[in-house]
């Protein structure tokens, strides 16, 4: 039961606006019970760590006089009792009673409340006295501590309230404009910029004839300029800047250089787009924390994050997906977990409790996972589920990701 308990306090907290919506869509069952239980989330806080304690205090005080028991015949020492009891009883209740189910209900956080909300409820209504005292108590000392109302409206209530108000006469481009506008404060450079794996840039040593037949074959208006490695980028080249030298196979193209722009990867790209304003700049290099190249970011990247892909006549039609149907997508790996989310039609934030340090849909499946996959191994976060279609080497090249349906009560 305290596994329960511990679960269903993660699970019930940390469902998002969506799945507290399609608990409130149902009319019986489990759902239902959660949903009544969401009402009054400071009751349901105070019954969960009332019932909570009281069960952890009869495990301790039931498990210390067993262990007595057992132990007095064996003439066990003092300290040695004393180590069994508290150290071992303790270390079992936290990793069966806590870390565990915690762990469960995180990544399963809807399925784990619709199956403890009976539990819940009866315990609700057993410790009614106990948690009405306790939650009177809280509303005593908030109303002298605190001045004015918390705003605990996070950005996915903002999305869900968006969707459940748009007219029927919004597009699904509108709605996701709305919804690109609410989340741009938060995302940073490292979130959307094209990784160094992804980055053509030109060698400082290339003859001018090598330089415009890489430019070409490159088809980008503006490249970076290194010497040596990526890690050592001495300037930009705007392609336009040799339209009047095409002719000349000797020209310097050096003195074309540009000065390169720098910013970390950490940099929140609203205040990056006020710098592209002033500056008036369009390119940037991505650095991390030990000054080495981590990739680039263009305005377009940043404009997309609010309106969507930008296409002009000479992109390439090759996306970095494909769409099997409503539920089923094949990605690269390389593909950032940003745009990931923004063609599944998913919050951006929804992956930040496993995706660690990775930017990638391959890297979300490593931290997923915990180690290097093989071909067809699949792993689940919540209602998605990935799989691995083709590696290269070292390198996950494509995944297939499969959306089940929220989990379903049983009447």
């Amino acid at each position: 039961m305290t596994a329960v308990i511990a679960g269903a306090e993660t699970a019930f907290f940390s469902l998002s606006a969506k799945d507290i919506h399609f608990l409130k869509s149902k009319e019986k069952g489990s759902a239902r019970q959660a949903s009544q239980l969401l009402d009054q989330p400071k009751m349901l806080l105070a019954t969960l760590l009332v019932a909570n304690n009281f069960i952890n205090i009869a495990i301790v005080i039931t498990t210390n006089m067993l262990t007595a028991m057992l132990l007095e015949p064996l003439h066990v020492s003092s300290v040695m009792s004393f180590v069994i009891q508290v150290v071992g009883v303790t270390f079992l209740l936290v990793l069966f009673g806590e870390v565990l189910p915690k762990v469960y209900a995180t990544q399963n956080n809807l399925r784990m409340a619709l199956f403890a909300s009976p539990y819940i409820k009866l315990l609700t209504e057993v410790f009614r006295p106990v948690s009405t005292m306790l939650v009177s108590s809280t509303k005593f000392i908030e109303g002298k501590i605190t001045s004015k109302p918390a705003n605990n409206i996070s950005s996915e209530d903002f999305a869900h309230a968006i969707e459940l108000t748009v007219g029927h006469s919004a597009t699904r481009e509108e709605v996701n404009i709305f919804k690109g506008i609410l989340k741009f404060g938060n995302i940073t450079a490292k979130q959307i910029m094209r990784t160094r794996l992804d980055v053509t840039a030109i060698d400082y040593e290339m003859t001018f004839t090598e330089v415009r037949a890489h430019c070409l074959e490159a088809g980008y208006s503006r490249l970076p300029v290194y010497k040596e490695t990526l890690d050592t980028v001495s300037g930009i080249i705007h392609t336009k800047d040799f339209l009047p030298h095409l002719d000349n196979d000797n020209y310097d193209w050096r003195l074309l250089i540009r000065p390169a722009y720098f910013v970390h990867e950490g940099k929140l790209i609203e205040d990056l787009l006020k710098e592209f304003q002033a500056k008036r700049i369009h390119f940037a290099m991505v650095v991390d924390e030990f000054g080495g190249t981590s990739g680039i970011i263009t305005l377009e990247d940043i404009m997309e994050e609010i309106i969507g892909d930008i296409k002009d006549e000479f992109d390439e039609d090759d996306l970095n997906y494909k769409k099997i149907d409503n539920n089923n997508y094949i990605f690269e790996g390389k593909m950032l977990i940003n745009d990931v989310c923004r063609v599944i039609g998913e919050p951006a934030e929804t992956f930040d409790v496993v995706r660690g340090e990775s930017d990638s849909l391959g890297g979300l499946f490593l931290e997923i996972k915990g180690r290097f996959p093989i071909v067809n191994e699949s792993v689940t976060y919540k209602q998605f589920e990935f799989t691995v279609m083709a590696l290269d080497k070292m390198r996950i090249q494509r995944v297939k990701v499969t959306i089940h349906p929220p989990v379903e009560e049983e009447d």
